[in-house]
């Protein structure tokens, strides 16, 4: 009996959801009095496989198959089934990804197993497997109890805290027993974003609305983002009119996010916005109408207007770091 995660990576490199995954892993291990197999897929440097294991996994499954270099749903679900198996895995986690979110389903259905997606603290063991997550789109919580043999988890990203127990993982080559059928969907091209904060990773959030008045203003959001390490958003009606990449969109129709620090400007806060960005650790909105409905779910609020508020804020940041 043991955990399995899926450590998926990007180019070679895990990122901050996929140890937090570890970890979450981990610690579920120590409750269950089992340990933690990690999968990886891809060529991976060894300094990266190396900190599976200082978060958690005591043996790494490391596979290298020049097909899997184009997402092909089918075969991952395939290759994580394959795996539970050898390690006679019963509880499989992953961070919900977008590619887990299309993976955890699949596997669901091929391994007859309960699935509990965007998960957030530990499964409580002690009568049942249960599992809490947020539902109504981050109004309440809901508790589920996995009662299938084999029990999924995919874990909310920015839910759960880094641990690094500083130990070392067993690392064993390993091939999946696939054949070109496994592999039906052809990738021409993947392009990716580079050069800056992935916007479900990032831990502080920039995002903007309306009250911007034009994407020509947006030098500023952009501004404080860089000067805090920041992602960008935007609500959707700066999406839809082309102000903004729709890459950007946060909310109910958009991206769900849960960083650490939400900026939202000139944002009003309809209920469609705050159900993709309301498990933010802490909400600053900025606003110059002091009706906003954003200033009832926000920890912090500044009533003024954002071309008279962001230039100040922005000098205070740079203050900062000067000193």
């Amino acid at each position: 009996m043991s955990v399995l995660v899926y450590a998926e990576n990007i180019e070679g490199k895990f990122g901050k959801p996929v140890l937090e995954a570890t970890t979450y892993a981990y610690d579920t291990a120590q409750k269950l009095g089992t340990s933690v197999t990690a999968v990886v897929i891809g060529a991976a440097a060894p300094e990266e496989l190396n900190k599976l294991g200082q978060y958690g996994a005591q043996k790494i499954l490391h596979i290298s198959d020049a097909r899997f270099d184009s997402f092909n749903v089918g075969a991952l679900a395939k290759t994580l089934q394959e795996a539970a198996q050898k390690e006679s895995a019963d509880v499989i986690i992953m961070s919900a990804t977008f590619n887990a979110k299309a993976i955890a389903p699949r596997l669901s259905a091929r391994m007859k197993a309960g699935l509990v997606s965007n998960a957030i603290g530990l499964p409580e063991t002690g009568n049942g497997f249960h599992v809490k997550k947020a539902v109504y789109s981050g109004k309440g919580f809901g508790h589920f109890n996995i009662t299938s043999a084999t029990k999924i988890l995919t874990i909310s990203i920015n839910s759960y805290h880094l641990k690094n127990i500083g130990a070392s993982a067993i690392i064993e080559s390993w091939t999946p027993s696939l054949s070109d059928q496994d592999f039906p969907v052809k990738v021409i091209e993947t392009k990716r974003q580079k050069g800056k904060v992935s916007l479900t990773e990032a831990e502080i959030v920039v995002s903007g609305g309306r009250g911007m008045k034009g994407p020509e203003n947006w030098g500023m959001i952009e501004e404080l983002a860089d000067l805090l390490g920041a992602a960008t958003a935007c609500s959707k009606p700066v999406s839809d009119i082309g102000w903004r990449p729709h890459s950007e969109h946060v909310g109910q129709t958009g991206l769900t996010i849960s960083p650490n620090l939400y900026f939202a400007i000139g944002i009003s806060g309809a209920i469609q916005h705050l159900a993709g960005v309301s498990s933010s650790k802490i909400i600053v909105a900025i606003n110059k109408d002091p009706e906003a409905p954003f200033f009832k779910a926000a920890d912090y609020g500044i009533v003024g207007d954002a071309f008279e508020v962001l230039p100040q804020l922005i000098a205070e940041v740079k203050k900062i770091k000067a000193n």
